[in-house]
């Protein structure tokens, strides 16, 4: 299991020795996952580094010494020392002797993890001998490669093990239990595949990025989980404050800046780009936590992008990318079909699970169009907003286009808690709403309204997943693929999609995962299971003294409102 995997959890337990293993029997049907772990090239340390040290032959010695020794002695009967290079058990001070010795002879020695296919891919053949067949000998015989079985005596086969491939194939599909890491239950062979696929490319785009800027104090050490790397030197990036040593850091280890986008630091731009360094945005995912990230909640998900970011119209994301030009294909269709489902049936939107269904005491046959208010200086107002006058602007639109409508205002809950910008007095909201709704969740709101208008809101999307109507005013990411009512297009998106298209590009390829509870990169799927554990989310110490900040906010500004709807019949709102 990679490193960021704690030592308590195991993907997969052997029940016998290599010894007891009956050879399988291959068919047409096991094929494909063999040749799956081959090509993708999953198994045994796969997250270290390539071996320096390559040979023709591999020698895999036991764990006991003298056994070892041995096994030394009778290999060179048969094959030149200069051509094998031996897998020591680890780097102990044991083996020393032993490794002189194979080094004064001309062989090559690895003592610490390395990635196997880096030596398989090369060699011609594996010497081991009984009780010391290890995952790479076994990885190397799944994949043809002839396996010497040396007689602890001093005496070669007259052939290598004619069971060997049957045996490692069995090892892999029959003697072998894999179990979810996060859930316990039992898995397929083909979904730990899939799952130690999914780690390797994760970790494959962590190596990329070792130092972020920009990233608050509160969620280091989530982002830190979401950047781990198999690197013992940097299992995690490195933090700095300062754009330009932060440009100096990726220069030196040759890779990306991360930033919060809304967090970029002056000059970064201009500093990467002068040093040849690459910036990456990283911004909260659509499913993110069981509460508000203004209320210092660290994220359970994430999105990094290398080209843009979601939310900003004026130039493509990697987001626009993928909904412009991945095939979204059947099977990922078929995927984001459940999740976006079981979102729905268990009431989870962008911060969680939902409660009650709000009352909004429309009267009966009159149709109700929901209009979500926003952060005012959210960058996906100011920058795709459309010149749209926020939250004001966007209510007046919205009624001269639904005269007849039953408005309900449903205020930003960052904004509500007194945590940020973009507060409209209820009395000014009334005037072009019928209704303001703060209480329930957005989740079941949505299940009651008939039609959503909005700027730029995610509600528009999380409206989508629930063959809502959806009018947009600004150009959110969701908008110009056909499934929405656009009064301001973006003429690069020139595709039609459905909606489960749309929900596997923005729900399962562009965001990533962290399961709260092991702290490992996890998919969608397991993030909706977290929500029901309220032990998970319980608010710390600095959360709770945020909230108690927002409602003294919220009540100076409640007192605020008091003094304008006395003088506003005097200044002319």
């Amino acid at each position: 299991m990679p490193p960021f995997v704690p030592h308590d959890l195991v993907l997969g337990t052997v029940s016998v020795a290599w010894s007891g293993i009956e050879p399988r029997v291959l068919d047409c049907r096991d094929e494909p996952v063999i040749r799956s772990v081959w090509e993708e090239r999953i198994g045994d340390t796969f997250w270290a580094p390539d071996a320096l040290a390559q040979r023709a032959t591999i020698l895999c010695v036991p764990t006991n010494l003298k056994a070892a020794e041995a096994l030394w002695a009778t290999a060179k009967t048969g094959r030149l020392a200069s051509a094998m290079v031996v897998i020591f058990p680890d780097r102990s001070r044991h083996w020393h002797a032993l490794r002189a010795r194979v080094l004064a002879d001309g062989g090559a020695v690895v003592c610490q993890p390395v990635n196997p296919f880096s030596l398989l891919e090369q060699a011609r053949d594996i010497l081991t001998m009984p009780g010391a067949i290890q995952p790479l000998a076994a990885l190397g015989a799944m994949a043809g490669l002839p396996l010497w079985i040396l007689d602890p005596f001093g005496r070669w086969p007259s052939a290598p093990d004619a069971d060997a491939r049957g045996q490692a194939a069995a090892l892999l599909l029959d003697a072998t239990q894999y179990r979810c890491p996060f859930t316990g239950k039992a898995l397929s062979v083909q979904d730990a595949v899939g799952l130690l696929i999914e780690w390797r490319d994760i970790m494959r785009r962590n190596r990329a990025v070792p130092v972020c800027v920009g990233m608050a104090w509160w969620k280091r050490n989530r982002i830190g989980d979401f950047f781990a790397t198999a690197d013992t030197r940097r299992p995690k990036p490195l933090f700095r404050r300062d754009a330009k040593l932060a440009v100096s850091v990726a220069r030196r280890l040759r890779g990306r800046v991360a930033v919060w986008s809304t967090r970029m630091p002056g000059r970064l731009e201009q500093y990467a780009r002068m040093a040849g360094v690459g910036v990456c945005r990283v911004e909260d995912g659509f499913i993110r936590s069981a509460g508000l990230g203004s209320g210092l909640l660290p994220p359970a998900s994430i999105v990094v992008d290398t080209s843009g970011i979601y939310y900003d119209p004026t130039g493509p994301s990697d987001l626009e990318t993928l909904l412009e030009s991945h095939p979204l294909g059947p099977d990922l269709q078929l995927r984001a079909g459940r999740l976006v489902d079981r979102m729905i049936s268990e009431g989870v939107s962008k911060y969680a699970l939902g409660g009650a269904v709000p009352d909004l005491a429309a009267p009966p046959g009159r149709k109700i169009v929901l209009v979500p208010g926003q952060v005012a200086d959210d960058l996906s107002v100011v920058l795709g907003g459309a010149g749209t006058d926020g939250n004001l602007g966007l209510l007046r639109q919205v009624r001269a286009s639904e005269p007849e409508a039953y408005i309900v205002y449903r205020p930003h809950p960052d904004v509500d808690a007194g945590h940020r910008s973009g507060t409209i007095p209820d009395a000014v909201v009334l005037r072009f709403a019928d209704c303001i709704c703060r209480e329930g969740a957005m989740a079941r709101l949505l299940d009651i309204v008939h039609e959503v208008h909005t700027l730029t809101s995610l509600t528009g999307f999380e409206a989508l997943m629930r063959r809502k109507p959806v009018t947009t005013y600004g150009q959110p990411f969701y908008a110009g693929w056909g499934l929405t009512h656009d009064r301001a297009p973006v003429a690069r998106r020139t595709r039609c999609l459905n909606m489960e298209q749309l929900a596997a590009a923005t729900l399962l390829l562009y965001p990533r995962y962290i399961d709260p509870l092991t702290r490992m990169p996890c998919g969608p799927e397991i993030l909706v299971g977290r929500f029901g554990e309220a032990e998970l989310w319980r608010p710390s110490l600095l959360m709770r003294l945020r909230r108690h900040q927002g409602t003294l906010v919220k009540a100076i500004r409640k007192g605020g409102q008091s003094v304008f709807r006395r003088l506003s019949p005097h200044r002319g709102f």
